[in-house]
């Protein structure tokens, strides 16, 4: 396995199935958190669901189309980010990210989403980058803006969660605006 190092103390992992127990424990930790902007910290609740959303993922490694890392500080997981989907066919890809609150404030999840710029287009050649966030999640926004991407508009009423119609901004960054970063 490999791992990429973001910080003195804190490394980007694959996150696959066989870590269930632990991605469990960290959803656990993160879910009064996450749950609030991010629907899919609710379905993972016991092992059995846990281990279902890190096959999704692993399943979409395979067909190219996806990918989920962990973020781990002092050796203990508490965020992560992913490829929510990714077209080589079109071209594009989605990014996603969560933490629980010991992972915030250290630039880990900055860092770990300009990893996955680089390796979307400079890896893999890809044009387009999207990033969805709903409007009032100020976190998810200022990572966008931290990378330099391009509000491209709101979609009115797009998400249903925890019973509340949310905005969703979507926001782009394309190949050419990128500065890689130094390996």
């Amino acid at each position: 396995m490999y791992a990429v190092p973001l910080a003195d103390n804190a490394e980007l992992r694959p996150l696959e199935p066989w870590q269930a127990p632990e991605f469990l424990a960290h959803i656990d930790r993160a879910r009064e958190h996450t749950g609030v902007w991010i629907p899919w910290a609710t379905r993972s609740t016991d092992l059995e669901s846990a281990r279902a959303t890190l096959q999704g993922y692993a399943d979409k490694q395979a067909a190219d189309a996806g990918r989920l890392y962990g973020i781990w500080l002092d050796g203990t997981l508490v965020g992560g980010v992913m490829f929510v989907q990714f077209s080589t066919t079109a071209d594009n890809c989605e990014l996603g990210v969560w933490t629980e609150p010991a992972g915030e404030g250290r630039g880990l999840i900055s860092a770990a989403v300009r990893h996955l710029i680089d390796y979307a287009f400079t890896t893999r050649g890809l044009h387009r980058i999207e990033w969805y966030n709903a409007a009032g999640h100020t976190r998810s926004r200022a990572v966008a803006q931290r990378m330099g991407m391009t509000l491209d508009g709101t979609l009115r009423e797009y998400s249903l969660h925890n019973g509340v119609r949310q905005d969703m901004e979507v926001w782009s960054l394309l190949s050419h605006e990128w500065k890689p970063t130094a390996a």
